[in-house]
């Protein structure tokens, strides 16, 4: 791996913001490999120690995790949450290294999430020049009408800007619910 800046290293970590690194290096609170940083010093996240407060920063960088996560319902896909609901990073206490999920779900909605710490990975999976497909199971207490069907499989028009095509299929239905497959290639709020 390639020398990176400093600050990079910590923001990169998620350890602190650039402005912050900057502030902690001016004064004198980080070391590389014993040494006394300074603004602007480069380190090479696999081989240098890095030092803040006398602790050593654990480089996560060179260590790229997936995981798949059946997300259950009354959680939100995100990092943290303003109005303190549960998020889904609080189902991975076990797990050390930082991640973040790749896409999201919304709060009443379970299935497959997956998270990462490699950017470049998640990019390619949610990116919508991709077309990644994604396949949800909707149930609804309201048969939708063939039209209300065919407009989804043509494309619907969402804050001015007209979906992809999706695939859609009724799969089941009884007295309570009918339950509807629905293949998306975007991932724009709410599309489902």
């Amino acid at each position: 791996m390639e020398k990176i800046r400093l600050q990079k290293f910590f923001t990169d970590n998620k350890i602190m913001s650039r402005r912050s690194a900057e502030r902690v290096i001016e004064a004198g609170n980080v070391k590389i490999n014993g040494v006394t940083a300074r603004v602007g010093d480069k380190v090479d996240p696999e081989n240098d120690v890095v030092m803040y407060n006398g602790k050593i920063i654990q480089n996560n960088l060179s260590k790229k995790r997936y995981i798949m996560l059946n997300k259950p319902k009354c959680y939100i896909t995100s990092l943290s949450d303003e109005k303190d609901r549960k998020i889904v990073l609080d189902l991975l206490k076990d797990v050390k290294t930082k991640v973040f999920p790749v896409g999201r779900l919304d709060y009443n909605t379970e299935g497959l999430l997956l998270l990462t710490n490699d950017g470049d990975f998640a990019n390619s999976i949610i990116h919508p020049s991709q077309h990644i497909a994604k396949t949800y199971e909707v149930k609804t207490k309201v048969i939708p009408t063939n039209k209300q069907l065919n407009s989804l499989r043509n494309g619907i028009v969402i804050d001015g800007k007209k979906t992809l095509p999706a695939k859609v299929q009724i799969v089941g239905q009884d007295e309570e619910f009918c339950v509807i497959h629905i293949t998306i290639y975007e991932g724009r709020n709410r599309e489902i």
